[in-house]
């Protein structure tokens, strides 16, 4: 079978500075990642060039085997590539439930007018429901986005990432900004995304959190893969702790 989601020597250079330099890895379906490192590692950076955000200098990207580098991020989308942002992006004005229908057209064409237009509203709206029970959500399916507190406003952007039914869905600092225990709740979200099958790279600080629930870490450090494999035994390699110490990591999530 071919990996989910791989990676061949990615690089790209930002002026005099090389925020990605060479990086290769593979997914299998299902596994549950963690994508970690010190600030400026180029976590972020990577995560882009994945979605389609980036291009990158060199190296390619595959999804289920297929070269995808030169694609659009709505062709990746279309490929099963889901993506969500630090810092949330919903449209505020629309009603929580359409925020996740919405997310469903999405699939069909990156025009969010265009999508509302190509779908079964009707059928697309119980689906999207459904997605907002999974995510802790249900009953908040008539009220504006805007007026979500922000532990909420993070899971409708999972719920939305959900609904284009993707099969590989990245996760840039879901946590950051949250409590303790909204920080618990949405892991245990992600969690059970991830039990339905959906592999999941989550890039996160909170590497408490991060340590609890993930299968396998990847560890960045100045753009290149420090790290890769079981989470303790990654943490204990004196390269990966010298990489925390000097870098600065936390151990707690970060605004």
């Amino acid at each position: 079978m071919s990996a989910a989601l791989q990676l061949d020597d990615l690089a790209i250079r930002f002026g005099g500075v090389q925020a990605v330099a060479g990086v290769s890895f593979a997914v299998e379906a299902g596994d549950f990642v963690g994508l970690i490192g010190p600030n400026g590692a180029g976590k972020t950076t990577l995560i882009k060039i994945v979605a389609g955000l980036l291009p990158p200098d060199r190296g390619k990207v595959r999804l289920g085997g297929i070269d995808v580098t030169g694609d659009a991020t709505a062709a990746r989308v279309r490929r099963g590539l889901a993506l969500t942002y630090q810092i949330v992006r919903p449209f505020r004005e629309m009603t929580v439930l359409d925020n996740v229908v919405l997310g469903a057209g999405y699939r069909r064409t990156s025009n969010p007018f265009r999508a509302m237009l190509h779908i079964d509203r009707r059928r697309e709206s119980e689906r999207a429901a459904h997605i907002l029970g999974l995510v802790g959500l249900a009953g908040t399916e008539r009220k504006l986005a805007a007026s979500l507190p922000f532990g909420q406003m993070k899971r409708l952007e999972v719920a939305r990432a959900l609904a284009i039914d993707p099969k590989v869905i990245l996760l840039d600092e879901p946590l950051a900004g949250l409590n303790h225990t909204e920080a618990s709740k949405q892991i245990e979200t992600i969690s059970d995304v991830n039990k339905q099958g959906i592999t999941v790279i989550l890039v996160e600080h909170n590497l408490e959190e991060v340590m609890r629930i993930c299968r396998r870490l990847i560890v960045l450090n100045n753009g290149l893969v420090i790290g890769d494999g079981e989470p303790r035994a990654v943490m204990a390699d004196p390269v990966v702790h010298d990489a925390y110490v000097g870098g600065g990591m936390v151990t707690h999530a970060e605004a």
